[in-house]
């Protein structure tokens, strides 16, 4: 197709200008905005911590444009480009600013000659300024008269606003100096600055300055604004890095050197903050550069744990040190991406495998001592606490988060098992560090993950522990709503809280579901609330009886997305022992327990509820006598969508009147299915009491196991949060969670979303969905069918990219280290471990779309 080109005619440029501004305003395809230019001298808005023109005048006009405009083409009514449409205010004004083109056009002129663009820069910044203010800094009436004189139209003089630290114009420009002069030539506007600086790389100029009153003459080296450009960045454990760019150090007025983390995450995740941090030391070495920082960093073993010293731009006063885990497993490469102005790609180079992780060692340690504390059995649990740190390299399940931290309760001491909430421990893709008193750090494992009651079981290795840990006792003991009890736990900044309470209630927690995303959450399960402030504030615990017996664990019970705050409810409920006793005894024995669960969610209805519903009222008498504290029944509110279908099975709606024999009044009745194929169940469904042979369903196949990501979206099976909440599934191919920047991000794949076909062909798991897109191109489009959540079909197109986003797979495998193995897809190539080519892969919310 034959394609234009517009000439480019910034000496056309006018105030009264009529223009017309061709583009996309809203994002509507094309529109055609008219306006009159009304300023020629207007400094460039700042745009605040992104990206911002500087050192450049915009033209202002009353175009009235919005977003879906910026960089179109600015004509005249002879329909040569005069500016380019660049931003506009957004408070409901329609004022607009445009880039001019002179500089764009010499630009143009020398990629056309193919020659290379110079880029001068003295590392200061000027502001166009008013002769009246200029006269308050101290222009003389002289030099106004002879600037007025030889630009009778310009009204403003160019003043410096910033001067960074240790660049070219430091200690010889000063904010508020008035520039008159460069090489002997007077200077009221950008345009002409410009053009000295870009023809003077490397050479040396005279500035003739007014400061305060007197003249200055300065003569300043003409720096290449390419070297302060970063052209190159590194990723490595998780994180990705690169040298301070002129941007922001402009914006913080600092000096234009550093190590700028630009994707905080991975070992780098500081503070909750995505950027804006400068690595000052790694492991007690100052990294005052990249090419410094990477040396550093290939002398760090595997699984390290370093002192990083860091700040942010926005308070550099402050001096943060931490200590941070080196994962060079999950990440192992380290790679260096270089900008090839060739091609137009990054390309990027491995800069060698990581060192081997330094062997663990046996340590010694002593607990801390409660003071004052009424019972020494209670004071002694705290032997039984550690800490747990779990971080997530990928976002599955639909977790909103990549790192959580916690207490566990240590159930075993021998075998190194310790008890925790499946709201730090979500999944077995993860690296686990067990702290025990507060001195010893040993990796961990996960030995078990219970389908619905919230816990998770891990194990460490005790043979590197010297240290008095103790197995806390689990009591075998029911407690009752009113029962006194004592709560020993830890707070949100991981210190140690206790008192003695009441237990207030007892009742089947109802955890709503996230409707975003959804994600693990904990039913049909009995949750124990207390009367004391304590349990609000602490997401790790126990209840305890005087001699130290554990009646009860006290956990962090991972909710639904406040709407208004956007932030994740959690709630902090206690859980009985007894129900865990089972399990726990299973695994100490060294067996893997083989739960089996009915695939329903249960709710409590009271005896008035259950009349009206057919329950007849000889078994209303039974309930009465069977539970004198709680006269209820439960009912099934929700069916899980169970991958195989049997022909008997409960139904929503119906209600449980007794299991294998016994009344189910409490939601631990219910506990029965775990351990048994067929249940004899007696229900009433539609007000007619009914036999039922109830076929439970195996819990081992509930986890997820394998996982895809592809063109930036992380693909698995649809976990058991998603069976959960849906009525019918569309494949066996989920977008959980979806990177930053990918070709998922950029075209709308959301998670939550079904993936049904490529280019047509049907892929019903993850298996064909593979095989289907090994055969589509690289940068190639291709169609994607897909069903949303709430059963909406919609299709897609997408354009690959194997070089940023290459398509792997993740697979649970006992045989490696890590649990996990990976196999990399790159063309007709698959290798086993992570490609070199790819951007770190740091995932969105899950809730974001």
């Amino acid at each position: 197709m034959h394609v234009d080109g517009l000439e480019l005619r910034p000496d056309l440029a006018k105030v009264g200008t009529e223009i017309r501004v061709v583009g996309n305003d809203a994002g509507e395809k094309l529109s055609i905005l008219s306006g009159v230019i009304s300023r020629l001298d207007r400094n460039a808005p700042e745009y605040g911590e992104g990206y911002s023109d500087f050192n450049t005048c915009y033209y202002q006009a009353n175009a009235a444009a919005s977003g879906g405009s910026s960089g179109s083409p600015v004509v005249n009514k002879d329909g040569s480009a005069v500016a380019l449409q660049a931003g506009g205010r957004s408070d409901g004004a329609s004022t607009d600013y445009f880039l001019p083109l002179d500089r764009p056009l010499r630009a143009l002129q020398c990629v056309q000659a193919g020659k290379p663009v110079t880029r001068g820069d003295i590392q200061c910044q000027f502001l166009l300024k008013p002769f009246d203010e200029c006269r308050r800094l101290g222009l003389s009436p002289e030099w106004e008269a002879a600037m007025r004189n030889e630009f009778p139209t310009v009204t403003n003089m160019l003043v410096a606003e910033i001067v960074l630290p240790q660049g070219p114009s430091d200690g010889k420009i000063e904010e508020g100096d008035v520039l008159i002069k460069v090489n002997g030539e007077l200077i009221s506007q950008f345009i002409r600055l410009d053009d000295i600086l870009d023809s003077n790389v490397g050479e040396t100029i005279k500035l003739h300055l007014q400061r305060g009153g007197q003249d200055v003459e300065v003569d300043i080296q003409v720096g290449d604004l390419h070297s302060i450009t970063p052209d190159r960045f590194v990723s490595v454990a998780g994180a990705s890095f690169h040298d301070l760019s002129y941007q922001q150090a402009r914006l913080y007025a600092v000096a234009v050197k550093g190590v700028f983390v630009c994707e905080s995450a991975g070992s780098f995740r500081f503070d909750n903050a995505d950027n804006g941090w400068i690595v000052q030391t790694v492991d007690h070495k100052k990294v005052p550069d990249l090419k410094t920082f990477i040396e550093v960093m290939k002398g760090i073993p595997d699984r390290a744990r370093v002192v990083v010293t860091y700040k942010h731009l926005r308070d550099l006063h402050t001096l943060n040190t931490t200590v941070v885990y080196i994962d060079r497993h999950w990440a192992s490469k380290m790679k260096l991406a270089v900008r090839n102005d060739e091609t137009g790609v990054w390309d990027f180079t491995d800069l060698g495998d990581p060192l081997p992780p330094v062997p663990p060692v046996r340590r010694s340690a002593s607990f801390i001592e409660l003071d004052h504390m009424p019972h020494p059995g209670i004071a002694d649990l705290i032997r039984s606490f550690v800490h747990i740190n779990c971080t997530m390299p990928v976002k599955l399940d639909g977790f909103p988060k990549n790192r959580r931290w916690g207490m566990g309760l240590v159930i075993d001491a021998e075998k190194g098992l310790v008890l925790i909430s499946r709201a730090i421990v979500p999944y077995d893709l993860c690296d686990i560090t067990v702290t025990i008193a507060d001195s010893i750090i040993v990796d961990g494992k996960v030995v078990f993950l219970h389908p619905l009651q919230n816990y998770a079981i891990i194990q460490y290795d005790t043979s590197l522990v010297d240290a008095p840990v103790k197995s806390a006792r689990l009591s075998n003991e029911v407690l009752t709503q009113g029962a006194k009890t004592y709560f020993l736990g830890y707070n949100r900044i991981g210190r140690v809280v206790h008192g003695s309470t009441n237990v207030t209630e007892i009742t089947a927690v109802a955890i709503p579901a996230n409707s975003g995303a959804p994600r693990y959450r904990a039913v049909n399960v009995d949750a124990i609330t207390i009367d004391s402030n304590l349990g609000s504030s602490c997401n790790s615990g126990v209840l305890v009886a005087p001699d130290g017996t554990v009646q009860a664990l006290w956990l962090s019970y991972l909710g639904e997305r406040s709407p208004c705050s956007q932030r994740d409810e959690e709630y902090y409920l206690g859980l009985g022992t007894k129900t865990l006793l089972p399990v726990v005894e299973s695994i100490q024995k060294g067996i893997t327990p083989q739960l089996r669960v009915l695939s329903v969610e249960f709710r409590s209805i009271q005896m008035s509820q259950a009349s009206v519903m057919g329950v007849s009222n000889e078994w209303i008498k039974k309930v009465t006598q069977a539970n004198r504290s709680h006269h209820q029944l439960f009912m099934v509110s929700k069916r899980a969508f169970e991958r195989v279908n049997h022909p008997v099975s409960l139904l929503e709606g119906d209600i449980v009147l007794t299991l294998n024999g016994k009344m189910c009044t409490t939601i631990s009745d219910f506990d029965v299915m775990y351990s048994h194929e067929v249940l004899d169940a007696v229900i009433v469904r539609e007000c007619e009491e009914m036999n039922l042979q109830l076929p439970t369903v195996a819990a081992d196949d509930v986890e997820t196991d394998h996982a895809v990501s592809f063109c930036g979206a992380i693909l698995h099976r649809p976990h058991q949060a998603v069976r959960q909440q849906i009525s019918k599934l569309h494949s066996e191919v989920y977008v959980s969670s979806r990177i930053r920047g990918s070709p998922a991000y950029q075209y709308g794949l959301a998670p939550t979303n079904f993936i049904t076909h490529v280019n047509g062909t049907s892929t019903p798991d993850l298996d064909s969905f593979i095989a289907a897109t090994r055969e589509i191109p690289d940068n190639t489009y291709f169609r994607l069918k897909a069903v949303t959540f709430d059963c909406v079909p919609w299709v897609i197109t997408m354009k690959k990219n194997d070089h940023y986003f290459p398509t792997m797979e993740w697979i649970k495998d006992d045989k490696e280290a890590c649990g996990w193995r990976r196999v990399t897809y790159e063309g007709k190539q698959v290798f086993s471990g992570e490609a070199i080519d790819g951007v770190a892969p740091v995932a969105e919310d899950a809730d974001m779309e």
